[in-house]
């Protein structure tokens, strides 16, 4: 099961990068749009709904790899049996938030879905399509969370210390700076 949920993470970081193509490539294509007289209205509303996809798709990719801003200085200074307590204090609080966040706008794409909303911009849409994505990216981080804190107390180290710790083995501390 655990393996299922690392592939539907790394498909959801995946997804991710390719929103951040395509927010790259319809800039670019604004741009010249704009350079030949072009009109180019609604590219505002198309990229703002890509970078929320992009944003939320990678959530849980990026904790599950150790991205996440994490203040570890107190962590650092304590030992083992300390340090596995705190991680699980901090993931039962993650997890309960990201709980109520992935709860809280899934509710709301769902209102949104069923009264019909439609986008104000320039592109009209019904709303829930571009929400759709916070809704499924806050998910997913839920669901991460959940499985770190399940997988920490039953004794393990949390995979984004070991994907950390692994990348420091390599020499690749360019995610610390």
């Amino acid at each position: 099961m655990r393996e299922l949920l690392r592939r539907l993470i790394d498909g959801a970081g995946a997804l991710a990068g390719v929103f951040v193509l395509l927010i790259f490539l319809v800039m670019i294509v604004s741009t010249v749009m704009r350079t030949l007289g072009m009109r180019t209205g609604g590219t505002d509303d198309i990229v703002s709904w890509m970078t929320a996809a992009a944003a939320f798709f990678g959530l849980a990719h990026t904790f599950r790899h150790g991205d996440f801003v994490r203040v570890v200085l107190v962590l650092d200074k304590l030992g083992p049996r300390a340090r596995h307590w705190a991680e699980l204090a901090a993931l039962a609080v993650g997890t309960a938030f990201t709980g109520y966040i992935a709860l809280s706008v899934t509710r709301y794409v769902i209102d949104s879905w069923q009264f019909g909303d439609m986008a104000g911009g320039l592109v009209v849409i019904p709303i829930w399509i571009p929400q759709s994505s916070i809704a499924i990216g806050s998910t997913l981080l839920f669901i991460a969370m959940a499985d770190q804190f399940v997988h920490v107390l039953r004794g393990n180290r949390p995979d984004y210390v070991v994907a950390v710790e692994e990348r420091h083995a390599r020499g690749d501390f360019s995610e610390d700076v």
